[in-house]
């Protein structure tokens, strides 16, 4: 499964944390592949260690890492490292999955930012790798102004793929205004969870025994009902 997003910063860590969390309380194995981390230079944690942190995963793998906060295949030239390879990539993953119940994908940015190169030359995307592994795709977005087109537009492109794919809001936040009851309502068709901002800053525990409550039964979770949801934390 591959979790992308509409943009960077999204909340993809943490939703990536979230359905571990969920998946592993439903009594899955699950393994988690970052292919490319950039910006290890600024000494933030990764987001492999963050999803650690929260979640505790079986397994969770870094493949490459670079130094500057860039797309990976950006952040490779500037570095003058080795691109990221696809079939390496593609390759890690199937490994992972033949002895894991599920195996999660993190992306960098969004659905199309370049992420490396192919052996004869080509550009390849997250897009490009959920294709090869037959990957269904969650989408994460924000819940305020102007997520709308650049959630339907990172839906469309999946569909044009014929990529399954539904959209978790990414941070949805403590004082909700009028903007994002409404973003919330028209994404419901393709809504497979709402995260509450700050879920990042959990503990460990309470973020693992309080995933299930913010996914749908889709991600391993059991939330049905999401304006009683949203309305309670609001």
């Amino acid at each position: 499964m591959l979790v992308t997003g509409t943009d960077t910063g999204v909340g993809k860590t943490i939703t990536t944390a979230a359905i571990v969390a969920a998946a592993q309380t439903a009594g899955l194995k699950v393994a988690v592949v970052k292919p490319g981390q950039t910006g290890t230079a600024t000494g933030e944690p990764t987001d492999v260690e963050t999803i650690a942190r929260l979640a505790a995963p079986h397994t969770a793998r870094t493949l490459v890492t670079y130094p500057d906060p860039l797309a990976p295949l950006a952040a490779a030239r500037v570095a003058e490292l080795p691109a990221l390879d696809f079939d390496s990539v593609a390759d890690a993953v199937r490994a992972e999955a033949d002895t894991h119940d599920l195996v999660l994908i993190e992306g960098a940015g969004g659905l199309l930012v370049p992420m490396g190169l192919r052996p004869a030359g080509e550009v390849w995307t997250c897009a490009d790798l959920a294709v090869a592994l037959g990957a269904p795709a969650v989408v994460v977005a924000r819940p305020g102004l102007g997520t709308l087109n650049h959630t339907a537009l990172t839906l469309e492109a999946l569909r044009r793929r014929e990529i399954p794919a539904g959209v978790v809001l990414g941070s949805w936040p403590a004082r909700a205004e009028l903007v994002h009851w409404f973003n919330l309502s028209e994404m419901v068709p393709n809504l497979l969870g709402v995260l509450p901002e700050g879920a990042g800053d959990m503990d460990g525990g309470v973020f693992r025994r309080s995933a299930p409550g913010w996914l749908t039964p889709e991600l391993y979770g059991v939330l049905d009902d999401w304006r009683a949801w949203a309305e309670e934390i609001s």
